[in-house]
């Protein structure tokens, strides 16, 4: 599968297309192909690290210190249930959903893996009346 992958910290340059393995969906995991995500203020600010001097130091360690250890950005999305785990109850290959990923990102990519859990409601099937690049801007409602 393709995705835009983060070389480094910088300007937009350092992004770039690149073939990376399809993630494959563990037992309390759904794989959803997705169809539309966002370009956030939040993600623009991780790829540039643009953080106060007094997160500097705690984002470094937790990101990648000379360059980022999370290279697929991208938090929230929309797209279609290929694949779900065997534990997976809520939702099922067709639905079309809508998530955030949180800190695992991974939203710039053709497939993504996430965990089903209806506690959080990160992952949720689409109001039938919404498309999918309408879809990814709900968490920001």
């Amino acid at each position: 599968m393709r995705a835009i992958v983060c070389t480094d910290y910088g300007p937009p340059d350092v992004l770039q297309l690149r073939d990376v393995p399809k993630p494959v969906p563990k037992d309390n995991e759904v794989l959803v192909r997705i169809r539309a995500t966002t370009v956030s203020a939040a993600d623009c600010e991780l790829r540039r690290f643009d953080f106060a001097p007094w997160i500097w130091v705690p984002m470094r360690l937790a990101f990648g210190i000379r360059k980022p250890r999370r290279r697929v950005l991208g938090q929230e999305l929309a797209g279609d249930v290929e694949s779900v785990g065997k534990k997976v109850r809520s939702l099922r290959k067709g639905d079309r959903v809508f998530a955030t990923t949180g800190i695992p990102l991974g939203a710039y990519a053709e497939y993504i893996c996430l965990r089903e859990d209806p506690q959080t409601g990160a992952i949720a099937t689409m109001p039938a009346n919404l498309d999918y690049a309408e879809a990814t801007a709900v968490p920001y409602r």
